[in-house]
């Protein structure tokens, strides 16, 4: 499977995405899932496009339902037990986001873009291979 790589802080890469710009990853993982994971404190958002196993090596908020669509990240209560020190930027805690969602899709490669644009150029690509081939 085949997904987009990038953060919002990078180009294009935001709510309004480019997929030109990003060609996409091999996701290894037999099971792997495309991700959209969009972090949000106030008025600050951050976008994060990836391959689930990328993620889940330092994630610990990855919902337990990984099926298709969008959900809220996971609750670990026991995230930063053993962690005794007020250093406000590591967030040992993972408590700086207000609102953590993560998007999941596995049926098309390159899943994870969610814009019109990118199904509109799929779809029309499909249309004209099938016409071709007639």
């Amino acid at each position: 499977m085949y997904c987009y790589e990038c953060v919002s802080t990078h180009p294009s890469c935001g709510h309004n995405f480019n997929w030109i710009l990003y060609w996409g990853i091999y996701c290894p993982e037999i099971d792997d899932r495309c991700v959209k994971l969009i972090e949000r404190k106030g008025d600050e958002e951050i976008i994060t496009r990836s391959c689930l196993s990328s993620l889940a090596s330092f994630r610990r908020d990855i919902p337990a339902d990984k099926y298709e669509g969008c959900r809220s990240a996971a609750k670990d209560v026991t995230l930063g037990n053993y962690v005794n020190h007020s250093i406000v930027e590591h967030d040992v805690h993972r408590t700086h986001y207000d609102n953590v969602t993560w998007c999941f899709c596995y049926f098309d490669d390159r899943c994870n873009s969610a814009t019109r644009t990118s199904l509109t150029f799929s779809s029309a690509l499909l249309l004209s291979i099938s016409y071709l081939i007639r």
